[in-house]
């Protein structure tokens, strides 16, 4: 930067507990080395921000109030997307300020970035396909997606970039709103490990991620009590925004079995290096909604560079990775017989080999390209 000349200001919205978000923690690194950020979410500040706006977690980012529930159902969209709490609080909190770029990440964001923006162009990191984030919950089916359609009919135009998780997502978007999202993955950093040694008459599974209903965790502690002594499932799950509810029926779940362990979360910079005392990464999501269907989530990543060998349910954006690569087994379906039944078909030579692969994948399966994607959007924005 020349004498004298100030730092491109670069705001990114998230409604999520920025700390917890794999992904925007990613992002921000990026923006960081490009600008000084501010960050407005949930929790504390995040390291590579320079300044961070905290919301109060107890604010909803969809409008769940009376009034916004009324707006909903009558389908007066544009006067519900400034009625969410988060979004009503966010929006005063920005007020007067001004920024060369704004990144809104997911749609419910897209109508504050574009409104704070204030001419500045505006990145829409959709995640996921936004109108049928929750399809499989009544509620969000009739309620929350006319609104999420209505959005991203109305925004993703006026957006000066777009980016989603995997190519198959990025094709919804295009088919459905006529932009041309550019694709970053939920892939993690590389990182320095060795596989670790896998034992005789043993394999360690594990599993990490969010405890929310419908990610399938049943399932797996099912699969895991019709198997053999030889395999243990351990469980890294970061709690949902139900106050424990539901993390504490999993632990209610598993309280007669020995051989599952339930552990706190780890944040994101050590999961890596916890992860790899362990065999196989194991994950199952039935086909509810297309982001089930096109699933890429960040674990299968987090697996690799853990360098474990992974078992997941059948996806095509993950049976593409896993067969390419070598990583591991496919299970058909995502029933606990399915995942029990392809776990009974592992030996203790196939995990090592299996790891080994993983090993070798770690090369190519991280986050640089990914990265890249992010600095060449941000850079081109910031230099039009």
């Amino acid at each position: 930067m020349a004498d004298g000349e100030r730092a491109a200001r670069i705001l990114c919205i998230s409604f999520s507990e920025i700390n917890r978000d794999a992904r925007v923690l990613r992002q921000l690194d990026i923006l960081a080395e490009l600008g000084d950020v501010t960050t407005i979410g949930y929790g504390a500040k995040p390291s590579a921000a320079a300044e961070h706006l905290e919301l109060d977690d107890a604010l909803y980012s969809l409008p769940q109030t009376p009034a916004g529930v009324a707006a909903l159902a009558l389908h007066t969209f544009d006067r519900a997307e400034f009625m969410a709490p988060a979004v009503r609080a966010a929006r005063r909190l920005l007020e007067g300020r001004e920024f060369d770029v704004v990144v809104a990440n997911e749609a419910r964001a897209m109508a504050l970035g574009y409104h704070v923006a204030k001419g500045a162009p505006v990145v829409a990191d959709m995640h996921e396909w936004a109108p049928e984030e929750r399809t499989h919950v009544l509620s969000w089916r009739l309620l929350v997606k006319p609104f999420m359609v209505h959005q991203c009919a109305k925004y993703l135009p006026k957006m000066s970039a777009v980016t989603v998780v995997n190519d198959s997502i990025g094709e919804l978007y295009r088919e459905r709103f006529g932009v041309g999202p550019r694709t970053v993955r939920n892939a993690s950093a590389y990182q320095k490990l060795e596989p670790s040694e896998v034992r005789d008459g043993r394999i360690r599974l594990v599993h990490s991620g969010g405890a929310i209903p419908g990610r399938n965790l049943e399932a797996l502690i099912e699969s895991v009590r019709g198997l053999d002594e030889k395999f243990t499932l351990d469980l890294y799950l970061v709690p949902g925004r139900d106050g424990g509810r539901y993390l504490d029926s999993l632990r209610a779940l598993i309280a007669d079995e020995p051989r599952i362990t339930l552990h706190p979360p780890v944040r994101p910079d050590e999961l890596a290096a916890t992860l790899n005392q362990y065999d196989v990464g194991v994950f199952s999501l039935p086909p509810l909604t297309p982001n089930h269907r096109f699933m890429l989530p960040n674990k299968i990543f987090d697996f690799v560079q853990a360098r474990l060998a992974v078992v997941f349910g059948s996806a095509p954006e993950t049976d593409r990775l896993i067969t390419e690569h070598g990583l591991g087994a496919i299970a058909p379906d995502a029933s606990a017989q399915a995942m029990r039944d392809t776990l009974a078909g592992l030996d203790e030579e196939q995990v090592r080999k299996f790891k080994q692969n993983t090993h070798e994948a770690a090369a190519v399966l991280n986050s640089a390209e990914d990265c890249a994607v992010i600095r060449s959007v941000v850079s081109d924005l910031l230099r039009g």
